[in-house]
């Protein structure tokens, strides 16, 4: 049979396949969000598939060591809380890593050894600035020295243990499988203002809801830096030290004790106050490093990826899936726009049918999500109420309402005072609610931008409000990008903590 080459349809060919490709772009951005929703709903199975059953009493000598960079204003109140923890004072000692201070931190920490003598450690290093990790790998060699300690207890400077917080993290260690624990790191700020809500409630949709579905699916991504529990067995699995190649030594040392075939546990009931930032700078400084220490391990890591292992899950469909929905997350979104915004230029009635069927996943998860994290911490959710509501920003909450109720933004409302959009108004609205999904970034951007300038103070809050606190971290993420692309020096810069922790 000859085919007849100038009858074919080779318009028709092209538009199909572009609407295929436009739709396949749509598809994207509803990946992040039916991750969510399928990591949200893992998080009631916690309450049976958990790790409790094989946790017992168990109050090993811990050892715990802090570094510490010019901490003097946080670091006495820090070593006063761990030395009141309801933990035999005989089992616990206490490394504080001195990075070259230049402040009141070597006076502190030896004021603090004098009161508390052979339970707390001044440990000088005269050559500082190196990083987090280097300045760990240096107390965690003396830590080795000698067999006294069982367990390794890695905090920052500047957060404050709750007195039964470090029994309830030691009693998964009486379980031979358990490599290492986390604790859950709350915002402990005593005077918040709109930013600090924010990540508190980020905190615990990422880690009190996020880790507890890790917790059943059995992989989790990363031990916070501020809290990271191992067995002296597992340390010694790892290498006796914490890499010190990444900005992201905390996830590294996650995914080795994983990768060696050893639990890695989050214990939400131990909790853990910090000091967070208060500034979009010094929350994008803080964030850019842990974006960036991502990327480095999503490429280190590129092996695992999506390749079963009867020794760990790091590689299981659905691990993976989480990771990269938030490591690609700003990709989706802007893959997600393009692909309505092409529907649409297309003429496709596609264009309003998945945009409806998108947004409106979206606000379910949101709705659902939120909810169910505010009851697993309703302390933070009562503090952080506006924030928890106006999470994904005001503008992308009435994105969700048109999706609902086509036609009620632009029509209905409008008529109710005689006025009707003409057809430029309503090509432009359609083009602004399809692209506001990726467009918000940049307003995230201009919020970063504004804050700088003398009417910052007040409209820095709006717009993050506008735009969502969401689209802000997508920024940042974005910044890794570009920076890790350009191989723009990685330096560990850390945040000023000034001790507002709520004690």
């Amino acid at each position: 049979m000859n085919l007849d080459w100038a009858a074919i349809d080779w318009a028709g060919i092209g538009y199909t396949a572009l609407t295929v490709v436009l739709l396949v772009f749509v598809a994207t951005g509803a990946v992040p969000i039916l991750a969510t929703a399928y990591q949200f709903l893992a998080i009631p199975f916690h309450s049976v598939v958990n790790h409790y059953k094989k946790a017992k009493p168990y109050l090993p000598r811990v050892a715990v060591v802090v570094p510490a960079w010019n901490e003097g204003a946080v670091i006495g109140a820090s070593i006063e809380r761990l030395m009141a923890l309801e933990y035999p004072p005989e089992s616990l000692r206490i490394y504080v890593v001195d990075d070259a201070s230049t402040d009141t931190t070597p006076d502190v920490v030896t004021e603090k050894a004098l009161i508390y003598p052979g339970s707390v450690f001044h440990l000088r290093r005269e050559k500082g600035g190196e990083g987090k990790a280097h300045t760990l790998n240096h107390g965690i060699r003396v830590v080795l020295e000698d067999d006294w300690m069982q367990a390794l207890l890695i905090m920052d400077a500047d957060v404050i243990y709750l007195p039964d917080s470090l029994r309830r993290m030691t009693r998964h260690l009486g379980d031979p499988e358990v490599g290492a624990v986390t604790a859950y790191i709350r915002e402990g700020s005593a005077d918040k203002n709109y930013l600090t809500r924010f990540i508190g409630m980020e905190y615990v949709l990422a880690q009190v809801a996020a880790r507890r579905a890790q917790n059943v699916l059995g992989a989790l991504a990363c031990l916070a830096g501020g809290a990271q529990l191992h067995s002296r067995e597992n340390l010694l699995a790892i290498g006796g030290q914490i890499d010190t190649s990444s900005l992201a030594e905390d996830t590294i040392t996650t995914f080795l004790t994983q990768l060696g075939g050893r639990r890695v546990v989050f214990e939400p009931f131990a909790i853990v106050l910090a000091e967070e930032p208060q500034r979009i700078g010094d929350l994008w400084k803080q964030r850019l490093r842990w974006a960036r220490g991502n990327v480095q391990v999503t490429n280190r890591y590129r092996k695992i990826w999506f390749r079963r292992s009867h020794v760990h899950k790091l590689g299981s469909i659905s691990f993976g899936v989480f990771w990269f929905s938030i490591f690609l997350l700003p990709v989706a979104m802007i893959l997600s726009s393009l692909g309505l915004i092409g529907l649409f230029m297309l003429h496709s009635e596609l264009a309003a049918v998945v945009f409806r069927a998108m947004w409106i996943t979206a606000a379910c998860t949101y709705v659902y999500t939120i909810a169910l994290a505010v009851q697993l911490d309703v302390r933070t959710g009562l503090r952080s109420w506006r924030e928890a509501i106006l999470f994904p920003g005001t503008v992308s909450i009435v994105v969700m309402i048109t999706a609902f109720f086509p036609g009620l933004l632009e029509v209905r409302i409008p008529a109710l005072f005689g006025l009707r959009l003409t057809e430029t108004g309503a090509t432009s609205w359609v083009l602004f609610v399809y692209s506001w999904i990726s467009v918000s970034m940049l307003g995230a951007l201009l919020a970063k931008g504004v804050e700088k300038t003398g009417i910052g103070r007040l409209l820095t809050p709006l717009l993050v409000y506008l735009v969502g606190y969401g689209p802000l971290l997508c920024a940042v993420t974005v910044d890794s990008y570009i920076k890790e692309f350009r191989h723009a020096e990685a330096v560990w810069d850390k945040t000023e903590k000034i001790g507002r922790v709520l004690g």
